[in-house]
């Protein structure tokens, strides 16, 4: 594998960003790492990709910051009353293992009250996957999302879609981003580790 880290971002929240990072732990061997983890009902995202992958705890480091409720990491923070240390926020150096890297939420959400996520993005020098809905609006928020990157300096590896097939929509997206189209993860009812390592033969990292 060409790159031993990878961030896996998205467009927004709740676009499958987790599912495809699960995907990516797995079709790479990779650990998986989530810096800031807001919202633990139901579990972390953590747990869900262990649950997901089924590998074992050496493929997964801890967070740096839980928070309970399912906000933005700079109200969450304040509201369990915990000062987020951005340098606290920095990557383990690269092992012998890949490594994929889960934002929390979109990659203008605040981080602080004077720092964005994707200023810590930057300061990474990690290339990005950018998770994209397939649906109605997507092409906006995905846009956006990659003029954000651009603007940072910030290496796109491309974009994974995640839902049905649209295919102008995906054509439409990364024609005007000048970026890859990875592939698409269509959404599983019942997802599970062999229909997760089907889907990542498809991708193109």
């Amino acid at each position: 594998m060409e790159h031993k880290r990878i961030v896996v971002a998205g467009t927004d929240t709740g676009v499958g960003k987790t599912m495809v990072a699960a995907m990516l732990t797995l079709g790479l061997d990779a650990c998986y790492f989530k810096p800031l983890q807001s919202g633990t009902h139901g579990g972390t995202d953590t747990e869900r990709v262990k649950a997901l992958t089924g590998l074992s705890p050496a493929h997964f480091l801890p967070e740096r910051y839980v928070f309970s409720r399912p906000l933005s990491p700079h109200r969450a923070s304040e509201l369990d009353g915990v000062e987020i240390n951005p340098r606290a926020l920095t990557l383990p150096p690269p092992a012998s293992r890949p490594l994929v890297v889960e934002l929390a939420g979109g990659l203008l959400v605040p981080v602080t009250r004077s720092l964005l996520q994707v200023d810590v993005l930057a300061s990474w020098r990690v290339p990005v996957v950018l998770c994209a809905r397939t649906s109605l609006g997507t092409i906006n928020h995905t846009l956006l999302s990659t003029e954000a990157l651009h603007q940072r300096g910030i290496e796109v590896l491309g974009v994974a879609f995640v839902g049905e097939a649209n295919e102008d929509s995906e054509r439409t997206i990364c024609s005007f981003a000048a970026v890859r189209r990875l592939g698409r993860l269509p959404w599983i009812k019942k997802p599970t580790a062999a229909a997760l390592r089907k889907v990542f033969k498809g991708f193109t990292l």
